[in-house]
């Protein structure tokens, strides 16, 4: 439950640029990269699919910043609202985060939950229902992830299906949609026989991917889960266990892209660039994955930040895959 503010510890005094510091923590950077790589990714590859010949850069920018903006307030409001429900846990298993430290008080990340929330919502109604459907998918499915009575995160399965509904599912199809709403003019609603298969690949992707990285971050907070009666599935099956199933979850996902590409099935992307890459790619999160020692909760971390690296690359890959294709 959400302290009162007679329960909040006292918050240390900060200048400007360690405030903006704390906020660019508080929003979870990790997190936003990941959101603005995917944005701009779908956006060009909307525009090289429906206007392969002709650019209007300034017209591209625009349409990646106004769907943007609303979209990095919807993440803010969805990692802060789960750090404010996390507040004693964090104090044990993230005791960096802002408000686990003090550096900003139950009050102040309140005002930001619900003051980005609003915002995200507006910014993205006057641009149409797939944009403001989407943002607003996404946020109600971060609060009952977070939020009491629901409270999903307690349970492995929806923990994992929120995770990767959002991260796959939500902002894959509906960014696309309306990306492509805006720069197809035969386009005028959602419709999802006009989506491609280069990205339902990228969707099915993402979908196993997040699921991985939703299993995978439970490993390094195993103490304080344990302690506040958390039945993640690390808690449940042990840290040894969840990371070679992630691991092999990674593992699907690479083969199975490189067996559709392989199979002709993503006629828009250059079959060489995506086959060597993907390659490449796999061998190196296996040597990694060997280099993990799983006693030691700083190794643990520094891997699960290099599986967010390994996301990130992905919203990088298929746009040029698509522009050399």
């Amino acid at each position: 439950m959400l302290k009162t503010n007679q329960d909040e510890p006292s918050v240390k005094s900060f200048s400007a640029r360690n405030r903006f510091k704390s906020f660019w923590n508080f929003s979870r950077p990790h997190t936003i990269i990941g959101t603005t790589l995917s944005v701009v990714a779908l956006c060009v590859m909307a525009v090289a699919r429906n206007s392969p010949t002709t650019w209007d850069l300034n017209g591209i920018l625009v349409s990646i910043i106004a769907a943007l903006v609303p979209s990095l307030c919807a993440n803010v409001y969805i990692v802060g609202l789960n750090q404010l429900t996390d507040v004693e846990i964090d104090r044990i298993n993230k005791p960096n985060l802002p408000l686990a430290s003090g550096d900003f008080s139950e009050t102040e990340g309140r005002w930001i939950v619900i003051v980005l929330g609003v915002a995200g919502l507006l910014l993205s109604l006057p641009q149409g229902g797939i944009l403001f459907g989407t943002v607003a998918l996404s946020m109600a499915i971060g609060t009952v992830y977070s939020l009491p009575p629901l409270r999903l995160k307690r349970f492995p399965f929806w923990a994992a299906l929120c995770i990767f509904g959002v991260r796959g599912i939500v902002i894959n199809l509906g960014f696309y949609s309306h990306f492509q709403q805006l720069f197809s003019k035969s386009v005028t609603a959602l419709s999802w026989q006009s989506i491609p298969s280069e990205v339902w690949a990228l969707t099915a992707f993402v979908v196993l991917f997040a699921f991985a990285i939703a299993i995978f971050k439970d490993i390094p907070d195993i103490d304080g889960d344990r302690q506040f009666q958390i039945r993640t599935l690390t808690v449940r099956l042990g840290s040894e266990f969840v990371f070679w199933l992630s691991q092999w979850v990674l593992t699907l996902c690479y083969v199975l892209l490189i067996a559709l590409t392989i199979l002709g099935l993503l006629p828009s992307l250059q079959p060489m660039f995506m086959v060597l890459t993907h390659l490449g790619l796999l061998c190196l999160m296996w040597l990694m994955s060997f280099r993990v020692d799983l006693k030691d909760k700083s190794q643990i971390s520094q891997y699960y930040q290099f599986i967010w690296k390994l996301f990130f690359l992905e919203y990088l890959l298929f746009p040029i895959a698509s522009l050399i294709g």
